[in-house]
């Protein structure tokens, strides 16, 4: 098996992004209510949701942002990163057949602390859903062994 690695902080630069493109589907929100037990009427039942101020069933915040999540450890600063917090707005919801554009900028890097505070922000057709930062330890790679 091969050893994925992720960018190494040093290089890592200002600006530099990575994204994700996934669609909500009644089977995406099925999934997520049985991994993180929140089966809240407002996203699993449309007469409930209905009533609400949102007029119909929505997706879970955290499944949103569970999609940075994923472009951080996929993607930027990629496997190895270790998450450590995320501020994050909401602006608005999200509903089964959306396309979320998940994008991931780099805010901030401190060498020192090997930390980096990326910008965060999901869109359905170009309108902002939510925004956040998020921060993340990249550890130092490892150096190869000699054969």
């Amino acid at each position: 098996m091969s050893e994925q690695t992720g960018i190494p902080l040093e290089e890592m630069q200002i600006g530099q992004s990575a994204e994700t493109v996934r669609e909500v589907t009644e089977a995406t929100l099925d999934m997520f209510a049985e991994v993180s037990g929140d089966y809240n009427p407002v996203h699993m039942d449309e007469a409930f949701a209905r009533k609400t101020p949102f007029r119909g069933r929505i997706a879970h915040g955290a499944l949103v942002a569970s999609f940075i999540s994923g472009v951080l450890g996929n993607q930027l600063p990629g496997p190895g990163a270790i998450f450590l917090g995320l501020n994050m707005r909401f602006h608005l919801p999200v509903r089964i057949g959306d396309t979320v554009t998940t994008r991931v900028t780099v805010k901030s890097i401190d060498l020192e602390s090997r930390k980096a505070v990326m910008d965060c922000v999901c869109e359905v057709n170009g309108k902002v859903t939510m925004q956040a930062d998020a921060e993340v330890m990249v550890r130092k790679p490892r150096k190869k062994k000699a054969d």
